[in-house]
């Protein structure tokens, strides 16, 4: 067992997450002692957490565009670690998904990062994750942020690729004509060999 299974069974047997391990739900966090390319994102999808597959979706076939990677590329734990927010879907909220829930990450995220000593670049996947890990230093709007996004190396911060932010994207053409192809370079230079 590696030590990320380890961590897994733990946030399994937490009596908090006790709803998702009698649903058949298992905590959605990839990751290799070897990962390069940190994902932290808001928190698993319905479909993703029905199939155990993370970024299963139309915003996963999204963001593997916007990092230049493959289907094989992404899903490899030695090339991308995948840890959101929250690692169980939070369920539906009033526009989009429910937040993920206070303090997890708070918890949660600690064990898995300390294994990651070979990451090179992390990925913040929309205000949730931003907020948590640029605190003060973010912009005062996510725009403003993602804006900025090379200021923060080797953090990165994008914007959500769900199909419910098409309108934040087609109000700031400059992100994927811009931001997306700088990022897709970052990755392709982290994980050569």
């Amino acid at each position: 067992m590696s030590v990320f299974d380890e961590i897994r069974a733990r946030v399994a047997a937490h009596p908090a997450n006790a709803w998702a391990t009698e649903a058949g739900f298992a905590p959605l966090v990839v990751a290799s002692e070897r990962s390069r390319v940190l994902i932290i994102s808001q928190a698993p999808g319905r479909l993703a957490q029905e199939t155990g597959i993370p970024w299963n979706d139309p915003s996963g076939v999204r963001l593997r565009s916007w990092l230049g990677l493959t289907d094989a590329e992404f899903y490899d734990p030695e090339n991308v670690a995948i840890v959101p927010m929250d690692f169980y879907f939070p369920g539906k909220g009033a526009s989009g998904d429910a937040p993920p829930r206070r303090g997890f990450a708070k918890a949660w995220h600690p064990p898995v990062l300390e294994q990651l000593t070979d990451v090179r670049l992390t990925i913040l996947i929309g205000a949730y994750a931003q907020k948590h890990y640029l605190g003060a230093r973010r912009g005062t709007t996510l725009t403003e942020t993602v804006r900025r996004a090379e200021s923060y190396l080797p953090l990165f911060p994008i914007v959500h690729p769900s199909p419910l932010a098409r309108g934040w994207r087609s109000a700031n053409p400059w992100f994927e004509a811009e931001t997306a192809p700088r990022l897709a370079q970052l990755v392709r230079e982290v994980l050569a060999p």
